[in-house]
């Protein structure tokens, strides 16, 4: 059921309308009359951010934007912690100027505070950078507001949560809103040219990948004076599986979510292991994982992610084939095809900072042109991988995708979330004592 900001006769939804027919407009040199009864617009259109979660990801995503993009202002930020917008405009103001447009009453904290956003007429798209614990419902209730929505991966941390994900790319569709995702792999140069090369045939038929993304470590927030159990957990969200889902969804997804775009589609079956030897003893993170995916056709990734101090680091994606190997790897390295005898046949360069900014390039201009791209579901799928592979890492099961799509009754978000709450901190997972839920 739409909800009244998203009927054709709604101010939010006439702005809308406003700001792609302005875009296009100023694409052919038209100057724009404003309409009637609404508030004059920047030429060429403006699209006004406003920003949930004013962390280093969310400073990162204004960045990204505002480095690519000249049409976009930052018009409100909302954050749980009531420092952290004013912190994060004490460093943009200067570097961007007049395009960071927060007035004092469009900062806003608490748990609640994104709510003031989404019902803020003034606010085009909404910049999701929050705990991904939080995600699946913050990006729904975006769409419900008919608002734009970039939303930092991964976008759901348990089963409860993709079915959550589904439902908000439905409707996005439905209102004709844009969802890009922070899946910049997706638009680095290397990665686009390395995959249609596997399309096109480079090695021959793909048998079987390796993907890892292992590295010395993460940050760790200790609890300060006066916090409650759920303001620390929220404070140190990294080590929570209920708001980041672990490593292999918080941050290996990247990986993921290139195994399922080579492979076309999510698994059929995850089976691992993994364990814990280095993370502080609060922490309910694993600190590695090694799962197996068993993709259609009976084509196995061996997958592992790792975060231990003084070990090797690796973040890469190969590709076998009965032809050849490809090599994909993360950040700036790039990609590499070899064939069966290690022979290099081709090679590229990668960047990953163009990446970052052209996803938001896209969202911007998708938003002008009234071309709306809707990419929540490759993201939910990649996020729900991570999610199959931790659940079979953390029983010691087989799991199958169908298991945890469709019979899995796990939603790990609290039914009832308050600052002030005493709760019982978690302990971690342990094989063979952890539910299959």
């Amino acid at each position: 059921m739409l909800n009244d900001k998203q009927s054709p006769s709604c101010p939010e939804s006439n702005r809308r309308r406003f700001i792609q027919t302005a875009g296009a407009a100023a694409a052919a040199g038209v100057m724009l009359q404003p309409v009637r009864g609404q508030e004059p617009v920047d030429t060429p259109a403006t699209v006004r951010i406003g920003l949930v979660g004013a962390g280093g990801r969310g400073s990162g995503t204004i960045n990204d934007s505002f480095s690519i993009n000249e049409n976009v202002k930052l018009a409100a930020i909302a954050d749980v912690a009531e420092q952290k917008p004013q912190s994060m405009l004490r460093r943009a103001e200067p570097k961007y100027g007049a395009r960071v447009a927060v007035n004092a009453e469009k900062i806003y904290s608490g748990l609640d505070g994104y709510k003031k956003i989404l019902d803020d007429p003034d606010v085009d798209l909404v910049h999701f950078a929050t705990p991904p614990g939080f995600r699946p419902r913050h990006i729904l209730e975006a769409v419900q507001a008919g608002k734009h929505v970039f939303a930092e991966k991964p976008t759901c941390v348990d089963p409860a949560g993709y079915h959550i994900c589904r439902e908000a790319h439905a409707l996005a569709e439905k209102n004709g809103t844009s969802i890009v995702t922070g899946t910049q792999y997706r638009r680095q140069t290397s990665y686009v040219e390395s995959i249609k090369r596997l399309r096109d045939g480079a090695i021959g038929e793909i048998i079987g990948s390796q993907m890892r993304y292992c590295s010395s470590g993460i940050w760790y927030r200790p609890r300060k004076d006066g916090m409650s159990d759920t303001e620390y957990q929220i404070h140190n969200w990294m080590h929570f599986i209920w708001l980041s889902g672990d490593q292999i969804a918080e941050q290996a997804v990247h990986n993921v979510d290139a195994m399922n775009w080579i492979m076309g589609g999510p698994p059929e079956v995850a089976y691992g292991g993994g364990g814990r030897f280095t993370r502080p003893d609060d922490s309910q993170m694993w600190d590695n994982m090694a799962i197996d995916f068993i993709y259609p056709g009976n084509r196995m990734c061996s997958f592992m992610c790792k975060q231990m101090p003084n070990t090797d680091g690796d973040n890469s994606n190969v590709i076998y084939g009965t032809d050849g190997i490809m090599t994909i790897y993360g950040g700036n390295r790039g990609s590499v095809l070899v064939d069966r005898e290690g022979n290099e046949i081709w090679k590229t360069d990668g960047n990953i900072g163009a990446a970052y900014q052209q996803e938001h390039k896209d969202l911007v201009d998708s938003i002008v042109n009234n071309k709306p791209i809707v990419e929540l579901n490759q993201t939910a799928d990649s996020s729900m991988t991570a999610v199959l592979g931790r659940m079979a890492a953390y029983t010691g099961k087989k799991v199958t995708w169908d298991f945890a799509v469709n019979e899995s009754k796990l939603d790990m978000f609290p039914e009832e979330l308050n600052l002030d709450a005493a709760v019982e901190i978690p302990s971690f997972a342990v094989p063979g004592k952890e539910p299959l839920v």
